[in-house]
């Protein structure tokens, strides 16, 4: 009788470790995973169908400031080749959208109306409608995040077909 009750707490206490066990493996691999705000960081989705034209929207993505810019019909005539490589066509429409980042040293451009241009407080740089560095210190045009367009929502942070394309086209810092 001895060794059939030895045999059953065995099993018992096998059981317990491996229950056990694996409670301690979930809770190391909860703990590894990104937090669901971190997850959330990853993708930000923006409906443009309502953006005015010459009026910029400033929306967040993974904690930074992203420029949307639905361009006039007038903007767009005036624009250079340069510029036009750099515009995110959405339903026949011309949009800038960047990360609205000084590349100086990351200070928050100012949108002018009525220049159609960026200017930088920090340091007197400016950027022209399409995010060109057009006035020093600026080293390079404001950055373009990846995106992907779907419809009339922009996607940041998943690459499409317009952002690879501008990628393969060098428009890209």
């Amino acid at each position: 009788m001895e060794n059939s009750r030895r045999g059953f707490m065995g099993k018992v206490f096998g059981a317990v470790a491996g229950v056990g066990a694996v409670g301690t493996l979930y809770a190391m691999k909860k703990s590894w995973d990104p937090l669901p705000s971190v997850k959330a960081a990853g993708f930000t989705t923006v409906d443009v169908s309502t953006v005015e034209p010459n009026k910029l929207v400033v929306e967040k993505w993974r904690g930074k400031p992203i420029f949307i810019l639905k361009k006039t019909p007038e903007m767009v005539a005036k624009q250079t080749e340069a510029e036009t490589a750099r515009d995110v066509i959405i339903d026949g429409e011309h949009f800038l959208i960047c990360i609205g980042l000084c590349t100086h040293l990351g200070c928050i451009p100012a949108y002018r109306e009525n220049k159609d241009d960026f200017k930088c407080a920090c340091h007197g740089g400016e950027f022209d409608a399409s995010g060109i560095n057009t006035k020093a210190p600026p080293p390079s045009p404001m950055v373009i995040p990846p995106f992907n367009v779907k419809g009339k929502t922009v996607v940041l942070g998943e690459e499409g077909d317009q952002y690879r394309k501008m990628k393969e086209a060098g428009v890209l810092a």
